[in-house]
Formats: structure tokens, C-alpha cells, sequence
């Protein structure tokens, strides 16, 4: 970084917060410039926010957009260019630095401790005290927390450990923390991937009372349809560089996929044909606590079939069940008309069932791996010799062929995941069960996290595997995805099935409908 950028901001965050509303701020961030090995993933990138305003970031998986917002968080240090916060040149040596600005950032990929609760997760290194600062005041850390919950209007134990909840819960208690620090610029990152439609209402009320403060939000997401609704200007990357700032009221969604994607989309259009009558997978009174409610259905060969529901539902909790991540407590398993014991996914694997988790970090990669282990690592056996001696070379010419198909961006092969994009990272995963080759495949958010034109990749791929004969069954939280991807709809609400649609016919209202139906009564 230049020697004109040393100076330090002033640490206005060393002091609590919540008694006044922090002043405004302006940041500029000119001719940033980041590498990592391999990778110039940030060239002479320009952008601004200004107080009040919710300035979207868009470009596709690997443009850049969170790089440069980690650079302006202290989670990366730049290698180039300046950064000025209401017009001084500043350096953010780290996160606490930020803070200290009024700088925060709600990630992508969640930063949560599982086994602390979602209140100590919200106040870790900040806890109230008492006993002359001897005890942290678990009371008054609970309270805190709770009127967090209440002012974004959701429904969160703040005793109840982070583990517990699930990855939708555990970015609202993310949301929770960055609004605790009061912060002049907020940084969401996809804050509504995970997120029903209820849910996102909360979020947008939160957003627009915190712009009626003066607070600045840079607001990264894959979702046009939200950009349209909340945001005030919109800035554009495309492979690491900038492209254009332009006022979202005035800018058409054609216009702004073109500049993301530098080419133009087909329209969407919904799935054709039903499959075949031949039965693939059967579930007979599938129980499990709660969560599960005597759940029974079918997927037949070459049959795309949609899992509708608000967020609770038990869409997840029946998937992990079948795929043996989670016991159950009663219910029949059939595949290709046999009865199955699963009791692992080991199990589920072998009898040819695939499971993409909602949570890629956490169950579908390991990050610390190459792209390549990770494509490969459900398919080794297959190019051992002897059960011996892996064969590399094979090993390598495979992922590469799968990085290849799903247009991974990644520099090689060699590249560790954690430093891809996480949509990238959420392709490598796909990729895996690609290679594998199951017949039966549950892609639990499967484009969670990716942009526009990955998405209409994914969309391709997964109907062509429909079309090879593959049984899809796809979980989403967005209703267009279902509607777009799906010969049959099952919704959900509170661990039971509602209702089953035709994917021809079925509507957001229809599936809405059954979603609601009965929520809140169950027993």
C-alpha cells in the first residue's frame, strides 16, 4: 500500500455504541489491486459508498466482490491502491480495526462458534459483566440478545446453542451481530441466501430503518429481483476488474446481467417431461422427532422432483434422514424397489444416493484440500491399483474434466478450495457427485451462493442429468427455482407433507398455499 495510506482511522469503536446513533460516513476505495498465488483477483477496482444509501456489488462467482469487501473489513491487506473514510487516507490492518471505524460485515460463508450460544456468539469479547467485571452477566447478555431478535422480528432462543440451529437461523444470529456493533457501513454479503420470503421482508424493513440513520450498506447478492427493491445505485465487477456504477432505479435487469456475465442468458422456462413410471426411490412413514412427520413419497428415473417450504419445514431434516445423516425413529426406505437399511451415508452411497448438503463448508468440502481431492475424494477406490497406489495422473485429467464441464473458475486443479469463490466452491461439490455417478441425487440449495449465470448452468446441467435418467430431487428456498426445475412439487410445513403439485401447473401462490397450511397448530 502507498506510505500516503499509513494512517489509522480513529478507533470510535473502543467505546459502546448503543447509547447514540453513530454519525455518517463516506468511504472511497481507488485502484485496488490484490493477488493470490495464481490469481490477480482484484486489478485497479474503483467504489464508493455514500451515507444512507444501500449500494449493491454484483458480478458473477469469482469477480471479486467479496475480496475487495474482506480488503475493506481488515480481512485482507491490499497490495495496491488507497482507501479514504469520509476523505482521510486510512489503513484496516484487521477486523477490529474496521470495527473500530464503524466497519462491519456480514459473511458469506458464516463465522460462528457451534457449541456457544447464538447470544454468545453475538457478544463474544464484548460480554457484560458484573462482579466487578469478574462474571460475564449472562442475564443481561440474553436480554441483549433477545432485543436483537425482536427488532428484526425473528424468533431466536438467544440460550439456544448455535450448533443446534440451522444454517437460515445461523445467519440471522450473523445479521444479529453486525447490527450489535452499531455500525456506520454494514457489509452483507448474500444476507438472504439462506432466508425464506418472510424473512427477507424482516431483513428489508431492518435495512431501510438503518438507511433512515444514515448507515451505508453494501449489499452483495446474485438476486436481481432484490437489487430492483433495495438498492440505490449498483456497482458491477466482472473478473476481478470494475465495470460500471449505475442508479438502480434506471437500469434494467438485461442490462445488468450483460455487463456480470458480458454475453446474453436464455429466458427461463420450466422443466418438460415427467420422467418414467420406472420407481427409483420410495419412502414409507418416515419419522424422526419432531421434524420429520410420517413422510412418505416417490421419485421415479429421470424425474426432477422440487421440495417446497418455508424455513422449518423439515425439507433438510428429510433428506439427512434418508441419506443417513441423521437416525430416524421409524419408516421404510425402498431403492429401485428393494428395502434398504441406511444407516450412514456411507450406506446411502453405496446403494447410489448423493446428498449436496445446504452447508458445502461444513459437509460437502474439505477446504484446506485441493480442488482436485475434493472432486475426486468420493470416487477413490476407483483409481487405486491394488487398493494400494493412487493413480494421479488419472486423478488429475478427472477433476480436471469436471472443473472443466461445470466451469469452475480456479487457476489449476493443484489450487486449495478454501481460496475459490463460494459458488465455486459449491460447483466442486456438484462436481463431486457428478464423478461419482449416482443415480439417485438430493441438491439441498444447490445455487445457493451463485450468481445468474452459474445459476442457468446449474439449471442445464441438472436437467440433462434428468434426461440421462438420473432421479433429481431438489430442496429450494427460492420459489422461481422450484417452479423452473420441477416435474412434481412436495411442500412441506412443520415436518409434514401438505400437498403435491404438478410442475406444470403449480404456482408461487399455489405453493405458498400449502406451505402456511397448518403452521403454528401442529401439535
Amino acid at each position: 500500500m502507498n506510505a500516503k495510506n499509513k494512517a489509522h482511522g480513529t478507533p470510535a469503536a473502543q467505546r459502546p455504541r448503543d447509547d447514540v446513533a453513530a454519525p455518517a460516513m463516506k468511504i472511497v476505495m481507488r485502484n485496488i489491486e490484490k493477488r493470490f498465488p495464481g490469481v490477480h483477483a482484484l486489478r485497479g477496482v474503483q467504489f464508493d459508498l455514500r451515507a444512507g444509501e444501500v449500494h449493491a456489488l454484483m458480478g458473477e462467482n469469482g469477480a471479486g466482490k467479496s475480496t475487495l469487501m474482506k480488503i475493506l473489513t481488515g480481512v485482507y491487506q491490499p497490495d495496491d491502491g488507497e482507501i479514504l473514510v469520509d476523505g482521510k487516507p486510512v489503513t484496516i490492518p484487521g477486523p477490529k480495526a474496521a470495527q473500530d471505524l464503524g466497519i462491519s460485515i456480514i459473511h458469506q460463508e458464516l463465522f460462528l462458534m457451534s457449541h456457544l450460544t447464538a447470544a454468545q456468539n453475538i457478544f463474544i469479547g464484548r460480554e457484560p459483566r458484573r462482579g466487578f467485571g469478574l462474571f460475564v452477566d449472562e442475564a443481561t447478555m440474553n436480554a441483549n440478545a433477545a432485543a436483537l431478535f425482536k427488532r428484526m422480528k425473528i424468533n431466536i432462543n438467544p440460550r439456544e446453542e448455535v450448533g443446534h440451529l440451522t444454517v437460515a437461523r445461523q445467519q440471522l444470529v450473523e445479521i444479529a451481530k453486525a447490527l450489535s456493533f452499531n455500525s456506520r457501513v454494514l457489509v452483507m454479503d448474500e444476507p438472504t441466501s439462506a432466508l425464506n420470503e418472510t424473512e427477507v421482508e424482516h431483513l428489508f424493513a431492518i435495512i431501510k430503518e438503518l438507511k433512515s440513520q444514515g448507515v451505508g450498506i453494501v449489499y452483495i447478492t446474485h438476486k436481481m429481483d432484490e437489487v430492483k427493491r433495495i438498492a440505490d445505485r449498483i456497482t458491477v465487477m466482472r473478473d476481478g476488474q470494475y465495470i460500471d456504477t449505475l442508479p438502480a432505479a434506471d437500469t434494467s435487469m438485461a442490462k445488468i446481467i450483460s455487463m456480470m456475465v458480458g454475453r446474453e442468458l436464455a429466458d427461463a422456462s420450466r422443466a418438460e417431461g415427467q420422467g418414467t413410471d420406472t420407481e427409483m426411490l420410495r419412502v414409507v412413514g418416515l419419522n424422526r422427532g419432531k421434524a420429520v412427520r410420517d413422510i412418505n413419497f416417490t421419485v421415479r428415473k429421470g424425474e426432477i422432483l422440487g421440495f417446497a417450504g418455508l424455513m422449518g419445514a423439515g425439507r433438510t431434516e428429510v433428506a439427512r434422514a434418508i441419506f443417513g445423516a441423521d437416525p430416524i425413529d421409524s419408516g421404510e426406505i425402498y431403492v429401485h424397489g428393494k428395502r434398504a437399511a441406511i444407516k450412514s451415508p456411507k450406506d446411502a452411497v453405496k446403494l447410489g444416493l448423493a446428498y449436496l448438503s445446504e452447508d458445502r463448508k461444513h459437509f460437502g468440502l474439505v477446504t484446506p484440500m485441493s480442488v482436485r481431492d475434493n472432486v475426486t475424494m468420493a470416487s477413490w477406490p476407483r483409481f487405486t491399483r491394488g487398493k494400494v497406489w493412487m493413480q494421479d495422473r488419472v486423478l488429475r485429467r478427472t477433476s480436471k474434466q469436471f472443473v472443466d464441464l461445470l466451469k469452475v473458475k480456479t487457476p489449476s486443479v493443484d489450487q486449495e478450495t478454501r481460496l475459490l469463490s463460494g459458488g465455486n466452491q459449491q460447483k466442486v461439490v456438484i462436481a463431486k457427485w457428478l464423478l461419482r455417478d449416482c443415480d439417485i441425487l438430493f441438491f439441498d440449495e444447490p445455487t445457493r451462493g451463485i450468481d445468474v449465470g452459474a445459476k442457468a448452468e446449474i439449471y442445464k446441467l441438472l436437467q440433462g442429468l434428468a434426461e440421462q435418467g438420473k432421479s433429481i430431487v431438489v430442496i429450494s428456498s427460492e420459489m422461481p427455482e422450484i417452479l423452473r426445475l420441477s416435474h412434481r412439487v412436495i411442500v412441506m410445513c412443520e415436518g409434514r407433507i401438505t400437498g403435491e403439485l404438478d410442475g406444470k401447473t403449480a404456482t408461487q401462490e399455489s405453493i405458498m398455499t400449502l406451505a402456511a397450511q397448518g403452521w403454528g397448530k401442529a401439535a
